[in-house]
């Protein structure tokens, strides 16, 4: 399988394939509606929201992590 240490990235990988499906499909839905083409609609918003999510969440992931740590209380 995979080494641990791909972890987090492996992780971001695949919470960016299910947001970015998500969010693309709403987004399709509210502008298209459940036309014939959704399905094709879909995929397309899909894969370049994916091309943009990835990268970002490898970016993003960290400082938000560091931010968050600061405002949890250490018991």
């Amino acid at each position: 399988m995979i080494p641990a240490k791909y972890g987090q990235v492996t992780f971001i990988f695949f919470v960016s394939i299910c947001m970015s499906c998500v969010v693309s499909g709403v987004s399709v839905l509210n502008t298209a509606g459940f036309v014939d083409a959704f399905f094709g609609l879909w995929m397309t918003a899909w894969l370049k929201s994916w091309i943009v999510a990835f990268p970002s969440l490898l970016v993003i992931a960290p400082i938000v992590r560091r931010f968050v740590d600061k405002l949890l209380i250490k018991e």
